[in-house]
């Protein structure tokens, strides 16, 4: 690979007078280069900081505020998804309550004795628990509960007093139609994972802008150093003049208006060199507010020193290679195609909304009794014979299965009519269509970007081959302008007019170079990522009731 460094397309580009009343010749371009590397600086006393482009990409990766904000947009969707999976994890109830009544009796057969003054008495206590879950697959769904009651009562007709009873029912709900393959927890979960997905991409996309900005920012710094130093020499070129001029007016040879010009263009030249200075304070500024966490951050204070040199690569381009790797990586395609993914997760779910409700229920109880049991000769009549007993008569029963009650159902409903879910699935598919022209739409974009930064590298590579000989011929039109004035077969106009063209002959050469290391970077970054986000929306919920 072909690489030239920018100060040697300077070498030919800045030259200086050798002494008072010398031509614009060789330059000495190790001198050139250091000269360029330090003259630029601000003249106040401060810390100097050696930045590389490699260093200022560090340390935005680790300081830069914009990176920082979206790294933490990751960690929320994370929490939204395990919001979402709650929908699926058991949940446990109980309850405990005891109580006691105190009724009247009104007739024989509330079971009042004749010893309890027309009063029926009971005394109960419950315990239960609970437990639920909607399964993550086939839309299931199943409860258990297991309750346990004691009763105590003067009601004669009772064949347990005290009465214990435990009771375990276990049922499940198959949905057959609706709801089978996806159901609203099940789509809201599927959404939850793609937009974190969706929300790592843009991280990716946030890093790929900000680091060419980094990029962008510093050799922006580089050029407006460069220019400062460009308008530095070519004020040294008037006031040189000036100098000349006067020792030409004090031996006669020139006309003392010619000292006026000089110095007019002399104050130019000290305009331009503020205004490039500004310009230079300016994108260290830029660059700054890319690479530090803040205001207290050591390299806010302190002044830049750019290390490196952009160089100039002569390397082919392989546009169709680029194409494809920007299709596969950028991050305005994977974000659309995540969200057509939305979209599609979206339509299954309103397109399962229009079937019948048709589900499976199945349950499945057994029940215990325990207890003091109380055996009498007439309905009614004292007790005869008494059995003792308890709770644990009551569990014996469950565990032996001798009470089973088993049930199973089918439940069908389902609309008449042209139902909402139907418009609103109709709707969604067309939506689907649409995104998906909108992503073919993207694609050619993409290659159209790529193709087109492709062209500004060969384009701007010629630009600079034409900004360096317009250099060259101003440099050599000067030294002729400066020989003939010497001999008194030019004027100062043509003189003056010679430095102004060399110093804006010198900036442009300086600002295609610049443009060239833009490109490159844009060329970079348009096969991964792009400033604009593409336009994809994503359809409605569709959470049918």
């Amino acid at each position: 690979m072909n690489k030239r460094c920018i100060w040697t397309a300077l070498l030919l580009l800045t030259g200086s007078a050798a002494g008072a009343g010398a031509q614009p010749r060789g330059i000495d371009m190790a001198r050139l280069m250091e000269k360029a590397a330090t003259a630029a600086l601000p003249a106040q006393a401060g810390r100097v900081f050696d930045l590389t482009v490699d260093g200022a990409i560090e340390r935005a990766l680790d300081r830069n505020l914009d990176i920082a904000v979206q790294r933490v947009n990751p960690q929320l969707q994370d929490l939204t998804i395990a919001e979402s999976r709650s929908a699926f994890l058991p949940s446990v109830s109980s309850n405990v309550d005891i109580g006691r009544s105190m009724s009247p009796s009104r007739s024989q057969l509330d079971g009042a004795g004749r010893l309890s003054r027309h009063t029926v008495e009971t005394e109960s206590g419950n315990a239960g628990f609970g437990l639920e879950q909607a399964l993550g697959w086939a839309g299931g769904r199943y409860t258990l509960d297991w309750t346990n009651a004691r009763t105590a009562t003067n009601n004669v007709f009772f064949s347990f007093n005290p009465s214990l009873s435990s009771n375990v029912a276990l049922s499940y709900t198959q949905p057959i139609l609706r709801g089978r393959s996806i159901d609203p927890q099940r789509r809201q979960l599927l959404v939850s994972q793609l937009n974190r997905d969706i929300s790592d991409v843009d991280l990716r996309e946030t890093i790929a802008n900000t680091l060419a900005d980094v990029r962008r920012a510093y050799w922006d710094l580089v050029y407006a150093r460069a220019s400062v130093d460009v308008q530095r020499q070519a004020l040294e070129l008037a006031e040189q003049l000036v100098r000349e001029n006067r020792i030409r007016v004090e031996v006669g040879t020139l006309a003392p208006i010619e000292v006026v010009q000089a110095r007019s263009e002399a104050a130019a030249r000290r305009q331009s060199l503020a205004e490039a200075r500004q310009q230079m304070r300016t994108a260290e500024l830029a660059l700054k507010q890319l690479i530090v966490s803040g205001t207290d951050d050591e390299l806010w204070s302190a002044d830049i020193n750019t290390v490196d040199q952009p160089l100039l690569d002569q390397a082919p381009i392989d546009v169709d290679t680029a194409i494809r790797t920007a299709l596969d990586a950028r991050t305005d395609i994977e974000r659309s195609r995540r969200q057509q993914d939305i979209n599609t997760v979206t339509l299954r779910n309103l397109a399962n909304a229009t079937l019948p409700a048709l589900d499976l229920v199945g349950s499945f109880r057994l029940q215990g009794q325990g207890g003091t049991q109380l055996i009498s000769g007439a309905l009614g009549g004292p007790a005869l014979i008494t059995v003792p007993g308890g709770y644990g008569d009551a569990l014996a029963h469950i565990a032996q299965l001798e009470y089973p009650v088993w049930n199973v159902q089918l439940q069908l409903s389902y609309p008449l009519g042209h139902s909402a879910q139907k418009a609103a699935h109709a709707r969604a598919r067309l939506q689907v269509q649409q995104t998906r022209a909108q992503i073919e739409q993207i694609e050619l974009q993409i290659a159209a970007e790529v193709t087109n930064a492709a062209l500004q590298i060969e384009s701007i590579r010629e630009r600079i081959d034409a900004a360096r000989v317009a250099r060259e011929l101003a440099e050599e039109q000067l030294a002729a302008e400066e020989s003939k004035f010497d001999v008194g077969t030019s004027t100062n106009f043509f003189v003056v007019q010679a430095q102004r063209d060399l110093a804006t002959a010198r900036d442009t050469e300086l600002r295609s170079i610049l443009d060239y290391q833009n490109a490159v970077i844009e060329f970079e970054r348009v096969q991964q990522t792009s400033l604009s986000r593409a336009g994809i929306s994503i359809v409605g919920g569709g959470i049918a009731p």
